[in-house]
This record gives C-alpha cells, structure tokens and sequence, in this order.
C-alpha cells in the first residue's frame, strides 16, 4: 500500500519523492529474496515507471543490486547503511545487558520500534537462545498482533494511528474503533498485556521507552495475573536502564580516529 504524506507534523514539509524512494526500499529491505520491478511496484501500490526509475537510482547508488535474471535486492549500501545507523545510535549496544537481565525469568524477552503498521524486532530471544542468534531474526510483524506493537501504537495519538490504517484491513481488530478502544485501555494502565496463545494461557507484557517513545520492550510467556507487578517491576527497571544509558554520551570518535579508518579496517 502506497503511504502518503499524511498530516504534515510540526515544522514538516513532506516530499513525496522522497518518501516514495524509501518506501521502495524498505519493501527491498524486507524482501526474502529478489524482486522483480513489477512485482515490488505491486507491493507498494506504485507506477512501475516510478518503481523502475527509483530502483536504477538505488542501485546507482549501491543501496540496491541486480541480478542476472533482471531482478533486485539489497545491495552493499543497503548493509553498510544498517551497519552504521546501529552504531550511531548505540541503542542495541546499551540495551543488551538490561535485556539479558530480563531472561532470569525464562521467559522470551524482546525488544522492537516501529515502523508505519509494523514492528522490527531488534532482539528477540526466547528461553535458551544464544543473545548473538537474538539480534534482528525476526522481519516485520503486524503492530496489533503483538504486545510491543500495541504499546507503540498507544503512544502514538489517535490521528496517527487512524492515519496509518486508513483504509486498509486491521489484523486481529475488526475495524478502527475496536484498535481504538484496545490503546485507550493500554494508555490508561501504562502498559500491554496481551493474549497471544490461548492453547496455552501466554501473554505478552510491554512497556515503553524514552519520552518520546523511540522503542518497547516485553516479556512473552506463561504471566498469570499474580506475576504482574515482579514482570512490570523488572521492565520498569529494564527501560529505566537503557534510557538513562542513552542520555549520557559514550566516547565520541574524531573522524580521523583509527576505529573508523577503513584503511586499518580488519
């Protein structure tokens, strides 16, 4: 589905261009195998003349590559790009040790941000799972059927969000009012708990970070009512950690410091 501007926040003047070259790559991105132009123009609900002209720039760009068979997927830049904006923002690096904190109760520990009606997971670890074989294994899920998605989704306003549905299906709600109401209840308690598999009595526990919100995290398994206040205390106490982490700056490099010297680059 195509996204268009949308109500213009504070100070923005959207370009459409712009936010039609990211919508393209994202849909590159998120692509387990190459795509063909039409077929991505299709996904995104684009002209193929559009689709074609941004995926050439892209790959001019090295941000995008083509196959033998004429096809696209994500080229070198696209790698690099992730890479870099993970290390600037330092967030994965200052939340792993609050989140393997939260694995003590055996339960899946998660950390995610969203993006548009879905959330990426940054860190998913269920009982057991190495933290290296966590980091970013899981692709985009819809952001209502999950309890870091209706977290982040509540604190957005209600425009927002019926902005980012409109006109379009809802997974697991059967029209916008009925989402509505479910983030209402969310924004009233401060935090999400979710059913997620009835055969087994599961839930999903989330909360927030940041003011303003940048990210959620949340504990998925077996939480009967009992268990609340230890699981909310602990994520509490987990977001409390890594927001703090983030508002003090670590060792800044100079652009000519050796770390980020490709030339002595292992």
């Amino acid at each position: 589905m195509r996204v268009g501007a949308g109500r213009a926040k504070a100070g923005a003047q959207p370009n459409q261009s712009l936010i039609d070259g990211i919508t393209v790559l994202q849909a590159l991105a998120t692509s387990t195998e190459p795509v063909g132009c039409r077929e991505l123009a299709r996904r995104v609900d684009l002209e193929t003349t559009r689709v074609n002209r941004l995926l050439k720039t892209l790959t001019y760009l090295g941000i995008a590559r083509q196959t033998s068979d004429r096809k696209y997927g994500p080229g070198s830049g696209m790698t690099v790009l992730a890479a870099q904006s993970l290390f600037a923002s330092g967030l994965l690096r200052r939340a792993l040790p609050a989140l393997e904190g939260l694995r003590r109760f055996g339960h899946t520990v998660a950390m995610g941000v969203l993006w548009r009606d879905n959330v990426s997971y940054l860190f998913h670890a269920p009982p057991n799972m190495p933290e290296t074989d966590a980091l970013g294994r899981i692709g985009l899920y819809p952001a209502t059927r999950g309890g870091i998605g209706m977290a982040l989704l509540a604190a957005l306003d209600d425009l927002e969000v019926e902005e980012t549905y409109a006109s379009h299906d809802i997974p697991g709600y059967a029209d916008l009012p009925t989402l509505l109401t479910a983030l209402n209840e969310v924004r009233a308690q401060g935090y999400v708990r979710l059913r997620v598999k009835d055969e087994r009595e599961q839930h999903t526990v989330a909360i927030t970070i940041g003011k303003p919100v940048y990210a959620a995290i949340g504990l998925s398994g077996w939480i009967p009512t009992a268990a609340m206040p230890e699981m909310l205390d602990a994520l509490h106490e987990a977001a409390r950690k890594i927001g703090e982490s983030g508002d003090v700056r670590g060792v800044q490099l100079d652009l000519a410091d050796p770390a980020l010297d490709y030339r002595v680059a292992v």
